[in-house]
């Protein structure tokens, strides 16, 4: 007997406008690019090559097998909200007391930046609000406006990917609610100088406009992106910039940081945001009722990573970047990563190739680099990773010297 027909539902009526309006993510086409290649050379994906310090680990485990397993508060666990806390004191100079129920500060637990971002969003924007963001961008930042039936507005950085006051500016409207700034950034690694972000923040406290920074590489900025953050007189303390930094600067930014990138845990998703209370209790509605809260034995494994010196593989990677401006800044223009783990390579106009056309060449040799059309409304650069083994980058680089005459 045939098989009887069964009444079909039309899924393509049921789809959200929201969804269609939302392409899927380029890296991840590159990252299943890479799944069907015999032993590529993989300098596309950003995430550390380097395991989880010891410490760490065992924070986790201990955490499980003491059956921290249930929900947490929505908020996170007063003792790494309070390790948070005392991090910022000493980094950003905020009052140490931040997220204690008398405090005009509170910090919420996420799940990963990215889950951060997203219930910031949720909490900010309305339909029709703009969100001003840096072109070019982490690819997830314009569509997170779309979620929210917003729209982000870019901010012209090329060719040196600084977005600074005088080109942020022009771009504030009435409707603009906030702007997400992100330093050192993804995907140039270009880090902002201690002036550029305090004139960021004044511009945005002037405009009534929250100033949003993304700072999940935090901790990866390299020496020559660091800047003295010391008082007159005091000794030296090196620190990456930060509009964050300062007194009064937690009533008009929100800071988002995170922990995957800098312990190599990308894999835990878990992060956090700090800024004015008011802020957070709305964004600790939106956690309620989308993630519920952060995983729970991360957690209580993050209070250990704070403990944790990473100076090592930080020196590791600014080593891996001085290789890489060395060996292809004679053959194409990149502006100096100050921090993460990316080099944004120019395709030479010589070749007349956009950065899509380069990548799939690229790729005929095993080489698996992000086109820059990914990260922006420009295809004319490559995003190159060098968070992978020496022996990984060495031949990457091979290729691209041969490809790039």
């Amino acid at each position: 007997m045939g098989r009887r027909s069964e009444p079909r539902v039309d899924l393509e009526r049921l789809i959200a406008k929201r969804s269609r309006a939302i392409n899927a993510s380029g890296i991840r086409q590159v990252f299943e690019l890479g799944a069907r290649l015999k032993d590529p050379i993989n300098l596309s994906i950003g995430q550390p090559d380097f395991p989880v310090p010891e410490p760490v680990k065992q924070a986790a485990i201990r955490a499980i097998e003491s059956n921290h397993n249930g929900y947490t508060l929505t908020q996170g666990i007063t003792a790494l909200r309070r390790r948070i806390a005392a991090d910022l004191a000493d980094d950003l100079g905020w009052p140490a007391d931040s997220g204690e129920p008398d405090s005009e500060i509170d910090i919420i637990v996420t799940s990963g930046t990215s889950g951060a971002l997203h219930i910031a969003m949720l909490a900010l924007l309305d339909a029709g609000d703009e969100l001003i963001i840096p072109d070019p961008y982490f690819v997830a930042y314009p569509y997170m406006a779309t979620l929210c039936g917003a729209r982000a507005v870019r901010c012209d950085t090329y060719p040196d990917f600084r977005m600074t006051a005088r080109r942020l500016e022009p771009l504030i409207s009435p409707r603009t609610k906030a702007v997400l700034m992100n330093s050192p950034a993804n995907p140039s690694g270009v880090v902002l100088t201690g002036a550029e972000c305090r004139e960021i923040a004044g511009l945005c406290a002037r405009r009534g406009v929250l100033l949003i920074s993304d700072e999940i590489y935090d901790r990866f900025c390299f020496e020559d992106g660091r800047e003295n953050v010391a008082p007159p007189g005091a000794g030296p303390k090196l620190r990456c910039p930060s509009p964050c930094r300062g007194d009064g600067a937690w009533n008009h930014t929100l800071l988002i940081r995170g922990f995957g990138k800098t312990y190599g845990c990308t894999g835990w998703r878990l992060g956090y945001i700090a800024g004015p209370r008011r802020l957070i209790d709305e964004m600790t509605k939106m956690q309620q009722y989308s993630f519920v809260c952060a995983p729970a034995p991360m957690q209580h494994a993050a209070i250990a990573a704070f403990d944790c010196d990473m100076s090592q593989q930080i020196a590791t990677y600014q080593r891996r970047r001085d290789n890489v401006l060395a060996r292809l800044s004679p053959l194409a223009r990149i502006e100096k990563p100050g921090g993460a783990f990316y080099a944004f390579m120019e395709v030479p106009s010589r070749l007349g190739l956009t950065g899509a056309q380069f990548a799939t060449k690229a790729v005929e040799h095993g080489l698996l680099l992000i086109p820059g059309g990914v990260f922006s409304d420009r295809d004319t650069h490559l995003r190159l990773s060098f968070a992978a083994p020496d022996q990984t980058i060495e031949r990457g680089l091979q290729v691209l010297e041969r490809l790039l005459p």
